[in-house]
C-alpha cells in the first residue's frame, strides 16, 4: 500500500502579525462602513502571524499582474528545491526514484508547469510523469495526496512527489475592500511544502481509501475574478456554513472503511478558518482538541492554502504520539465547493 512519508514545509522570512494586520486595515480603509465588521472578523480568526515572500510595504504595492507572476516564478524556483530535498530525505529516496510529480498552486501561473523545470534542474528522470493542479485552491493539498494514492494503486511500487507552493500575498488587491476581501487579507499566508508518497516501504501514514465530493451549485462561493490586475479572490458569506453538508460526507468515508469517526487517532483538516474547524468538530461530535494540529497551523501561519494539510501533517509527525496502526482522516476543502478526503493508518517501517 502507498505510504505518506513525513512532509517538509518552509515559510518566508517576512512576518506579519495580527497587530500589523489590524493597524494596516485601519490605515488603508479608514472611514469605510465595512471596516468595523472586518476588524472584528480578522480578530476572531486566531491567526497570530503570517509569513510573506516580500516585505509588507512592498507587498502592498501592485506593480502589475506580469511583474507579480515573475515574482511568483522566481520565488518558487528559489524556495521549492530545498524543501523537496528534505522531503526526499525524509522518504529515504532520491530524485531518480520518483515516478510522478504533482505540483499544486493557485497563486501563480507558469507554462510549462513548474514540474518541467524541476525535472530539468533537480535530477528527476526525464520519463517522470507531470501532474500540475492549478484550480482546486485550498483543497489541492488533499487532492494531491488522493491523486498520488491513486497513481500508486495504478502503478504498484511507484513513488510520487507532491509539491505545494502558495504565495497568497501576491494576490493582494489594494482596491478590493469588501468584507470578504478584507478578511482574506488578514487570513492568508505564504508557504512551500513537499511530501513523498511511496508505493512500497517507508514509514508514516498508510493511505487506504479516498473520496471527493462537490456541493452542488456552489461554484461562485469561492472563486477568482481574473482581471487585468490579476486574481481577485471572492469569498461568499455562506462559505463558513459548508461544514453542515460536508461533515456527513467525511463521516460516510470513515464508516465505509469500518471505522468510527468519533474515535480516530488523528484528524488532519484544512484550516480555512476557526469557524470551519469548530463546526466540523461539532458535526462530527469530536473534541475541539482533536484538530490541534490544524489549529496550530492556522495560529502560526494563517491559511496557507494547499500547504495547510502538509504543515498539519508535519506537526503530527513531529508530535510522534500516534499509536501503531492508529487510524486517521485527512480532509481539505476548497473552490467548488470541493472536499477531498482520505483515511489511513499510522505505520512504522518495522511494520511494513
Amino acid at each position: 500500500m502507498a505510504t505518506l512519508c513525513r512532509p517538509e514545509v518552509a515559510v518566508p522570512e517576512n512576518i506579519v502579525t495580527m497587530a500589523d494586520t489590524l493597524r494596516l486595515a485601519e490605515r488603508l480603509h479608514a472611514g469605510k462602513p465595512q471596516l468595523k465588521l472586518a476588524l472584528r472578523l480578522i480578530s476572531s480568526t486566531g491567526v497570530q502571524k503570517r509569513h510573506i515572500v516580500q516585505p509588507l510595504e512592498q507587498t502592498l504595492e501592485h506593480p502589475g499582474f506580469e511583474a507579480r507572476n515573475k515574482i511568483y516564478e522566481a520565488e518558487a524556483k528559489r524556495r521549492v528545491p530545498p524543501v523537496i530535498k528534505r522531503a526526499l530525505a525524509n522518504a529515504e529516496l532520491s530524485a531518480e526514484d520518483i515516478d510522478a510529480i504533482i505540483y499544486v498552486s493557485c497563486t501563480g501561473f507558469t507554462m510549462p508547469a513548474m514540474t518541467a523545470w524541476l525535472v530539468n534542474k533537480m535530477g528527476f528522470r526525464h520519463d517522470t510523469r507531470q501532474i500540475p493542479i492549478a484550480q482546486l485552491g485550498c483543497a489541492a493539498g488533499a487532492a494531491a495526496i488522493n491523486r498520488a494514492h491513486d497513481f500508486c494503486v495504478a502503478h504498484p511500487g511507484a513513488n510520487v512527489l507532491i509539491v505545494a507552493c502558495e504565495f497568497c500575498s501576491l494576490c493582494y488587491q489594494p482596491p478590493d475592500d469588501d468584507v470578504g476581501s478584507l478578511l482574506s487579507d488578514g487570513l492568508f499566508g505564504d508557504a512551500v511544502g513537499a511530501v513523498v508518497v511511496r508505493g512500497r516501504g517507508g514509514s508514516g501514514i498508510r493511505l487506504e481509501r479516498n473520496a471527493s465530493y462537490l456541493i452542488p451549485d456552489t461554484e461562485e462561493w469561492i472563486s477568482y475574478h481574473v482581471k487585468e490586475t490579476g486574481f481577485h479572490f471572492r469569498l461568499d458569506k455562506r462559505v463558513p456554513g459548508t461544514m453542515k453538508p460536508l461533515a456527513p460526507v467525511v463521516r460516510q468515508l470513515v464508516e465505509r472503511h469500518g471505522w468510527n469517526v468519533r474515535s480516530l487517532d488523528f484528524y488532519i483538516i484544512h484550516a480555512g478558518g476557526p469557524r470551519i474547524l469548530n463546526d466540523l468538530c461539532m458535526y462530527l461530535d469530536v473534541p475541539q482538541e482533536s484538530f490541534r494540529y490544524s489549529r496550530a497551523t492556522l495560529t502560526e501561519y494563517g491559511n496557507i492554502a494547499s500547504v495547510v494539510v502538509l504543515d498539519s501533517l508535519g506537526r503530527l509527525f513531529a508530535d510522534n504520539k500516534v499509536r501503531e496502526n492508529g487510524e486517521g482522516v485527512i480532509a481539505g476543502f476548497g473552490p467548488g465547493i470541493t472536499a477531498e478526503m482520505s483515511v489511513g493508518s499510522w505505520r512504522t517501517k518495522e511494520n511494513q
